[in-house]
């Protein structure tokens, strides 16, 4: 008997376009797509053969792309960040090979912001200091923690992005002095632009490291910056870890030369525990001031609209450049 021939259903169904997914950390987006894509899993160790039918991957954005990856997949077109950023990705290498690059513009640029506040909030004001304290049995009766106030406090930004504008936004809303600095001019700007980046950090209480990371800004918060700043400042990062000289930071913080730091990235992600323990005056989160459930569904929605246009022969919904 002749075998039945398949569906539109069953051709639909096996004629669908393949994915890779990079990291592990992405792997609930595997599942988001496998209703209308083959989606393999790199840790899952593809073969070959599979590779070979690879048209896009999906990769966190801070994370680089293997090159020798690529050779392997003849079929790529596009590389999708499910991220905002996308610093590990070579967008003009990319495009000399005729890829595409997408990413999540904009999509958690609020509650970046948030977590940069939280941040400030919670060194400046000793909340997480004083819940340590008084965990560890050691509030006292004739005990009293003065903090500072926010109101006149000096803001720094550097890097007046979608992040560095809403961080502004909400300094100004808690009556801190907004100054910024960036490499380039933006006539829009409603805050001033200091001479250079040691005159802000110089004329700053508060440095928030909100820039855009790429290769030629590594170590762009020096020693020097770290000095300028000095002891009574606290430097806040919730950009990128490489952007801060990291090893110049903690000398700094354990000679207190700076005042201290709040930091949500770093140089190595997962940062290693005894990296930390005696570097004395920090509030350190995991990575997680841009990973809400808010912004997640947000990013997932633009990876999804830039895969339906790639297949559908489309501009990117949004590009990177």
């Amino acid at each position: 008997m002749a075998r039945p021939s398949a569906t539109p259903y069953m051709r639909r169904m096996t004629d669908r376009p393949t994915l890779l997914v990079a990291q592990p950390h992405l792997a609930a987006i595997a599942a988001l797509l496998a209703g209308h894509y083959a989606v393999l899993s790199l840790w899952d160790d593809p073969t070959d053969a599979q590779l070979a039918d690879v048209r896009a991957i999906i990769v966190a954005g801070e994370f680089a792309v293997d090159r020798a990856l690529v050779d392997r997949m003849p079929k790529l077109g596009l590389i999708a960040c499910f991220t905002v950023g996308y610093d590990g990705i070579d967008v003009a290498w990319a495009t000399a090979r005729g890829l595409l690059v997408s990413h999540a513009q904009d999509a958690n640029d609020e509650d970046v912001a948030d977590h940069a506040i939280g941040l400030i909030v919670g060194h400046r004001r000793a909340i997480v200091s004083g819940d340590r304290m008084l965990r560890a049995g050691e509030w006292h009766a004739r005990a009293k923690t003065l903090t500072r106030s926010l109101g006149g406090a000096r803001l720094g930004i550097v890097g007046l992005g979608g992040i560095g504008r809403a961080v502004a936004r909400r300094g100004a809303a808690m009556r801190m002095d907004v100054a910024w600095w960036g490499p380039t001019p933006k006539p829009d700007a409603a805050w001033p632009r200091a001479d250079g980046l040691v005159d802000l950090a110089r004329d700053s209480d508060i440095l928030v490291v909100a820039a855009r990371a790429h290769a030629g800004n590594v170590g762009l918060i020096s020693a020097e910056v770290i000095a300028a700043l000095g002891q009574d400042g606290l430097l806040v990062n919730v950009a990128r870890g490489q952007l801060v000289d990291e090893d110049a930071a903690i000398a700094a913080l354990k000679d207190g030369t700076l005042g201290g730091a709040a930091l949500d990235v770093f140089a190595s992600e997962p940062t290693a525990a005894s990296r930390w323990a005696d570097v004395p005056n920090t509030v350190l989160t995991p990575h997680t001031a841009g990973a809400t459930q808010e912004a997640v569904q947000k990013m997932a929605g633009m990876l999804v609209a830039n895969l339906k246009a790639f297949f559908a022969g489309e501009a990117l919904p949004n590009p990177a450049v």
